[in-house]
């Protein structure tokens, strides 16, 4: 292990403290020292991860950090390495990693260990929203660091999906602020490092339903994207192709119907590859019908819309949408692990939401890293079909908080400034 690797790791778990006690959170000796041991026990936890190397790694991570340390670094900018399927903004830091003389393994996995942290605090803040009770809020910054899937993701796994949700949910919470402006530039931020943020994208709607932002705010999400790739494409990179990089990145997914994912695919794994066609169109119009009627659900309680409300939204939107969408792989439903993380710790009465989703997203994680277990044989810990069957039921949960949240908004007073009323 590099000492790069546990000076950062120390400066991140002196940061959360930081963070913590800023927010009144540690307050005397012995709550500090227990804060420390268990930033020290998240942070050690994924120190222990930071050798271990996946076939997306070696594939193609290494690759294109080492064609960028072929090529003169950002020199090289103006062509993508081959098989490289992300965004520019990703591949700023790929292209800086190849100057240092870090393992660049070391390096992808502190840039997402570090958007753990952003992770947990705006998580923290965005329980803060619906309820000040102490314990909750602390519990949602120390439960996000230990979740299963966030320490796997980035520590073990090196992916970076930590990245693009730590933006979207920043979205999230600045807009609650009232801060619209900001709130948009953070979620053009998420979707210019991942295609996958349009799973929880449509809340912007919801926000602007719920009075969070104007018309004259909404050109501020395509000028900040375009601001993003700016760079890249001064370096070389084809203005269109790299403003339309979406559209082409749809290729690269795949045919099948599920790669080791909790959708509804996996309760249906017997369908005849002739019909992998007919079936993919019925899952996307499945997918839209329901992000619509979740819209419709959004306008018609407007006037009930609050805060709790807005998370319900956003985790339906993130569960639902890959549910039914076809070609969906095991990391896609992340950003409902975080959600409803945050859902959990702010209205406990649906604690089991949380559970539930994990269950379902670990499912996919363990299916692909048995591959890279020392002495384990590939293998499911459990049929995909399980993980399904756990999302539905976290739908219904969420559906059954959600309804819960306008009911007890009848009586709440308008917010100046607002178009509807807000109430946690």
């Amino acid at each position: 292990m590099d000492i790069v690797v546990l000076l950062f790791m120390l400066l991140f778990a002196a940061a959360a403290l930081f963070l913590l006690m800023r927010e009144g959170l540690v307050k005397g000796p012995w709550p500090a020292l227990a804060c420390a041991v268990l930033l020290a026990a998240a942070f050690s936890l994924r120190a222990s991860f930071f050798d271990r190397v996946t076939g997306d790694y070696q594939d193609f991570l290494a690759r294109w950090v080492d064609y960028y340390r072929q090529n003169g670094g950002f020199r090289a900018f103006g062509t993508i390495p081959y098989g490289c399927n992300y965004h520019a903004p990703y591949l700023y830091f790929l292209a800086f990693f190849s100057y240092l003389s870090v393992s660049d393994l070391y390096l992808i996995k502190l840039l997402s260990v570090f958007f753990d942290l952003v992770l947990a605090w705006t998580s923290m803040k965005l329980v803060g929203r619906i309820t000040q009770n102490a314990l909750l809020r602390a519990g949602s910054f120390f439960a996000l660091l230990f979740w299963p899937t966030v320490v796997l993701n980035g520590a073990y796994w090196g992916q970076c999906d930590s990245i693009y949700t730590a933006f979207a949910l920043l979205g999230l919470w600045l807009a609650l602020e009232d801060r619209p402006i900001l709130s948009l530039v953070m979620w053009a931020l998420s979707f210019s490092f991942k295609l996958q943020s349009v799973f929880v994208l449509p809340a912007i709607v919801v926000l602007w339903i719920y009075g969070k932002y104007r018309w004259y705010h909404l050109p501020v999400f395509p000028l900040a994207y375009l601001a993003v790739i700016l760079p890249g494409v001064c370096m070389g990179l084809p203005l269109w192709d790299t403003i339309l990089f979406y559209f082409k990145q749809t290729d690269t997914i795949g045919t099948g119907l599920n790669y080791n994912s909790s959708s509804i695919f996996a309760l249906f794994d017997s369908i005849p590859k002739e019909q992998w066609e007919n079936a993919s169109r019925i899952g996307i119009v499945a997918a839209v019908f329901f992000l619509l009627n979740l819209l419709a659900v959004a306008w018609l309680k407007r006037r009930q819309l609050t805060d709790r409300s807005v998370l319900c939204l956003a985790l339906l939107m993130s569960i639902g949408i890959p549910f039914f969408l076809p070609h969906m792989h095991d990391r896609y439903f992340y950003p409902a692990d975080i959600l409803s993380l945050a859902l959990a710790l702010s209205t406990p009465l649906f604690c089991l939401t949380a559970p539930l989703v994990v269950f379902a997203s670990f499912l996919g994680y363990f299916a692909y890293m048995s591959f890279y277990i020392p002495g384990m044989q590939p293998h499911y810990l459990l049929p995909m079909k399980y993980g399904a069957i756990a999302l539905m039921a976290a739908m219904v949960l969420t559906a059954l908080a959600l309804v819960l949240s306008f009911r007890k908004n009848r009586k709440s007073k308008p917010i100046k400034g607002s178009r509807v009323k807000k109430r946690a």
